[in-house]
């Protein structure tokens, strides 16, 4: 694996910004693999070290489990990471099912479709692949017992957005011509075409994973970090310090679309 860096500045004024110091850091979909997530974390750690800005914001977007093999990892050292600094994780619909599923192991059938079972197998469990009743019963209880309390708890404790000056981070996005305080759960976790496609002005920057792009979309009422980790080996992480917006982004050679 290799680190990449592209800076990009914004159109945003300058006057907007004046007076906040802080940097914060966005990082995609992760989905299960913790490497990935080592990376960019230790890419995040050296910028800062480089640049010292005065004060950090990591927010991390939701989905870290599911699809790739390690959604174990990938929660664990999520937790540790925000024990330690200012790290706001949010959730994902991903996380949403993983929660829905201990209270109704009927969701399983549906879950498991978009990724559900790697994460069942990365707490210990052995689940067949087409589950039946008496088996997604079994497996909520398993789960239950084989998930450390710690990472119940932090799944738990996950917020659906977070807000920051000119900035609303969320993992899907917002339904257009809706206030950001009025947003429905259900849009904020799986909307996609009716919000790609908008050009409203949705009051603030959504800063949004979810659909995954090939690369990072930086546009004038939002930005998309999802580049598809899981399949393309690349996880993404926008800086935001000002006007201006840089990518941090892990990957193979092999992963890149130039």
């Amino acid at each position: 694996m290799r680190n990449l860096i592209r800076r990009l500045v914004g159109k945003t004024d300058d006057r907007e910004h004046a007076g906040d110091q802080t940097c914060i850091y966005a990082v995609g979909d992760i989905h299960g693999h913790a490497e990935l997530l080592h990376e960019i974390c230790a890419r995040i750690d050296a910028d800062i070290r480089s640049t010292r800005p005065a004060r950090v914001i990591e927010v991390f977007l939701g989905d870290y489990v599911d699809r790739g093999p390690e959604s174990r990892e990938v929660i664990a050292m999520l937790d540790q990471r925000r024990r330690t600094r200012k790290v706001v994780c949010l959730l994902g619909n991903h996380e949403a099912c993983l929660l829905e599923f201990l209270v109704n192991p009927e969701m399983l059938a549906r879950w498991r479709q978009f990724g559900g079972l790697q994460t069942l197998m990365s707490y210990g469990l052995s689940p067949s692949p087409k589950p039946g009743v008496a088996e997604r019963r079994a497996l909520a209880k398993q789960l239950i017992r084989q998930m450390p309390p710690a990472h119940l708890t932090f799944l738990r404790s996950l917020p659906i957005t977070y807000s920051h000056g000119r900035y609303f981070f969320v993992h899907a996005g917002v339904r257009p011509g809706i206030a950001l305080k009025q947003q429905r759960k259900e849009d904020l976790l799986w909307i996609r075409d009716d919000f790609l496609v908008s050009e409203d002005d949705f009051g603030k920057i959504v800063v949004h994973g979810h659909t995954p792009v090939q690369e990072a979309e930086l546009l004038h009422n939002r930005i998309n970090v999802d580049t598809g980790a899981y399949a393309t080996g690349r996880l993404t992480c926008v800086k935001l310090e000002g006007p201006r917006r840089t990518l941090l982004m892990t990957g193979s050679p092999a992963a890149r679309h130039d």
